[in-house]
């Protein structure tokens, strides 16, 4: 299976040979592909197309080659709905299984959702079926994003206990989340590889539960905020370095 994920504020993209699904995030973090792919070659296709629409530099390959069986052309048909238009949507995903094409996401211009939909149904083509569901992507969403501006809120290493420098970021969050009023907000908890899955899920959720708990001290109402932890399973740096570490660990808001 190929499972090919783009991440909301990142991408990613996972490609899984009978499906591919994709969840965008923010351009300015990496994409993370990964999957299993029936042969080197589909790789290389895969990993140039992806290099051509995204940067080289904005992409990280985590695709395995094993043996496995895919629909014929099931390559060429992957490797054609890759393209600049899926830049556009946010929150997406996208998933080929078998001839079944899916794509959902958010965009952030009511006026790109009709051409967008026309030109994935140009692209896809007899047995291939297509399922398209696109929404504006609210404006509240970027008041957001644009009040965290990709800052890491930091907690004491291996604890929900928030740093000083994580609190005065919550301070601005809490301003913004109060001028999105009556939109439900959910907090994400990430966090990095090291340790085990099962802990770092845990750790996970009782950040985002700290950063709520935070907010609705500074008067953020409390039936707006919703809280999930990720644990490690949606990185969006390479976990091998100091640096990629840092970003991995990390809280996201989501208006619903």
């Amino acid at each position: 299976m190929i499972k090919l994920q783009i991440i909301r504020k990142k991408i990613k993209v996972l490609i899984l040979l009978t499906l591919v699904s994709l969840s965008s995030l923010v351009l300015a973090e990496p994409i993370v592909i990964e999957g299993v792919v029936p042969n080197e070659s589909s790789k290389q296709a895969i990993l140039a197309k992806m290099y051509s629409v995204y940067g080289i530099d904005q992409v990280i390959d985590k695709i395995k080659v094993k043996t496995v069986s895919a629909p014929n052309g099931w390559s060429d048909s992957v490797t054609k709905i890759i393209t600049p238009d899926l830049k556009k949507v946010k929150q997406g995903k996208l998933s080929v299984r078998g001839t079944e094409v899916e794509l959902t996401g958010k965009m952030l211009n009511q006026n790109d959702i009709q051409p967008t939909t026309v030109n994935f149904q140009n692209m896809i083509q007899i047995p291939y079926r297509l399922n398209i569901q696109l929404s504006v992507n609210q404006a509240e969403q970027k008041i957001i994003d644009d009040a965290l501006k990709n800052r890491i809120i930091e907690f004491e290493s291996g604890s929900a206990i928030l740093v000083a420098s994580g609190t005065k970021i919550l301070d601005e969050m809490a301003v913004a989340l109060n001028k999105v009023a009556g939109k439900k907000v959910k907090i994400i908890g990430h966090t990095d590889s090291s340790g085990s899955p099962a802990k770092n899920l845990i750790l996970s959720q009782e950040r985002a539960a700290a950063v709520k708990r935070y907010l609705t001290e500074k008067n953020v109402p409390t039936d707006y905020l919703t809280v999930e932890g990720l644990g490690s399973t949606q990185p969006v740096a390479d976990n091998t370095t100091v640096d990629g570490r840092k970003k991995n660990r990390r809280i996201e808001f989501e208006v619903q």
